[in-house]
């Protein structure tokens, strides 16, 4: 997968995200945070990683989903697998 920019990494998120919770009403920023999704809870979260993990084609650790402190963290996250 090519690398992509943060906005049009938000707006691919953004998709799965809406996919993953079954809401269009999803507009991520980076502050957000679980509470912030209905159904963000911990089943939520694992459907969602492996959706990303999916998506592009990458592989998270532990570590890395343990740190995730919100939506800005999981782009950065995302980017540094990309490049």
């Amino acid at each position: 997968m090519p690398i992509i920019n943060k906005s049009e990494l938000i707006l691919e998120l953004t998709n799965i995200f809406r996919e993953v919770f079954d809401s269009d009403d999803i507009v991520l920023s980076d502050e957000i945070v679980a509470a912030d999704v209905e159904g963000w809870d911990s089943l939520g979260h694992i459907r969602l990683v492996v959706a990303v993990e999916g998506h592009f084609s990458i592989r998270f650790t532990s570590f890395e989903i343990n740190g995730w402190e919100n939506v800005g963290a999981f782009v950065t996250c995302i980017q540094a697998k990309l490049s």
